[in-house]
């Protein structure tokens, strides 16, 4: 979902926010003149993200900046990695500083919990996947960070699949209609290519909703036990999701019940900005 138009409109936006008027400090100190370079380097272990993003800030500020990255996205680094240089006017590159630096933290950070999460479940054949519990406006780009750290993506936006949850069910139900019957009648109505998932945070409402042929099963903040008794009682016929209660600690022994996928809002709403520093020469004084 990472378009070059996405991407080069929300950077742009964020350039406005955060000089809507120009760079007063660099603008006032700094020779027109003047030429820089600076190396980002990463501060502490983790795994890059978002280097099309970073080196867009610096070119949407000045098409004279250059950015040549030292390592692909996905890459796994040590403190002290070259990730990528920047060189060009040195207005521009100060300017672009912050943002540049602002997208490349928040996406390695995002793409290193990631890695963490996989590398729990390593062996299992359980996927990570992340949630819509993502920054508004920024989901993109944070998405693209979680597949950079070897995760999957659910659903991008409530436009892409049908997921109902307890609330979704019991309006679909207030008729009268049994949940079988009710979800049947509602998918009935979907054109075929149309993914249909259903939460369920009880045992005993997983056959009512596996006769209804849907796709994927949500077995939501089941325990180890449960979760192990609903993916033998699926037994194959639906995709099984395990969601509710993940962390780095628990991943691989839910992993280990036999659940297909695990979705984790934590990659996305509670990963922490990596350590990146951009540490810039000044090579012309222009005077």
């Amino acid at each position: 979902m990472l378009t070059r138009a996405v991407l080069e409109r929300t950077v742009a936006a964020a350039l406005e926010e955060d000089a809507p008027w120009g760079d007063l400090t660099s603008e006032t100190l700094i020779p027109a003149t003047a030429v820089a370079a600076a190396d980002l380097v990463a501060r502490e272990p983790g795994v890059f993200s978002g280097g099309e993003v970073f080196a867009t800030a610096f070119r949407l500020t000045d098409p004279g900046v250059r950015v040549e990255l030292a390592v692909a996205d996905g890459t796994a680094f040590e403190a002290g990695t070259l990730l990528a240089t920047v060189s060009g006017p040195a207005r521009a590159v100060l300017t672009a500083e912050r943002i540049g630096l602002n997208f490349a933290q928040r996406m390695s950070g995002i793409a290193t919990l990631t890695a963490r999460y996989v590398a729990e479940v390593a062996g299992t054949g359980t996927r990570i996947a992340d949630t819509r519990k993502t920054t508004p406006g920024l989901r993109a780009f944070e998405r693209q960070a979680v597949l950079d750290g070897g995760g999957r993506n659910h659903r991008h936006s409530l436009s892409d699949a049908v997921m109902a949850k307890d609330n979704h069910l019991a309006v679909l139900t207030q008729g009268g209609l049994s949940v079988t019957d009710a979800l049947r009648e509602a998918i009935a109505r979907l054109p075929h290519t149309t993914h249909v998932e259903v939460e369920v945070d009880r045992l005993d409402q997983i056959e009512a909703v596996l006769a209804a042929r849907i796709g994927t099963i949500m077995l939501d903040n089941f325990s180890l036990d449960d979760l192990r008794t609903g993916v033998a009682q699926v037994a194959g016929r639906a995709t099984v999701e395990a969601s509710g209660g993940v962390s780095l600690e628990t991943a691989r022994a839910i992993a280990e019940t036999g659940v297909d996928v695990i979705s984790v809002g934590a990659l996305t709403h509670s990963a922490r900005a990596l350590d990146l520093g951009l540490d810039i020469r000044i090579e012309d004084p222009g005077v």
